[in-house]
């Protein structure tokens, strides 16, 4: 098999996939994911293409992720490998489509307004 090479997207986030076959390493930026990624929550977001497929001890994924924050980054490899075992086989299309892992969440940060404090927050008015 050659290297399936897919990218992933979420808020500023952008994630790089390269799915080789191997016994299950992911690397992230040159780390192990476990050190990347220290809570559950977000290994679990990380893994979850692989292990709703069943391919979680069967490929080595590495991973170039910049921009954003932890949790944007995590669900940006989560689509990227969501794509990446679409390309494997059609057939995960049917399982990773039902939760929601093959689309990319369009939500991004609202920009800040002239004159106000926030991006809908205002200035307190006051009246003396």
């Amino acid at each position: 098999m050659e290297v399936i090479h897919k990218i992933g997207r979420r808020k500023t986030a952008v994630a790089r996939v390269y799915v080789s076959d191997g016994n299950g390493n992911i690397t992230v930026n040159k780390k192990d994911m476990n050190d990347y990624f220290t809570t559950g929550t977000l290994q679990y977001k990380v893994n979850q293409p692989l292990t709703l497929t069943g391919n979680d001890k069967t490929f080595d994924v590495k991973v170039n992720v910049y921009g954003g924050g932890i949790t944007g980054q995590a669900e940006a490899i989560r689509l990227a490998l969501s794509r990446a075992m679409v390309q494997l086989d059609e057939e995960n299309r049917t399982t990773l489509k039902p939760e929601g892992l093959l689309t990319r969440d369009p939500r991004m940060v609202e920009r800040k307004k002239y004159g106000q404090k926030k991006a809908r927050k205002k200035f307190q008015f006051s009246k003396r």
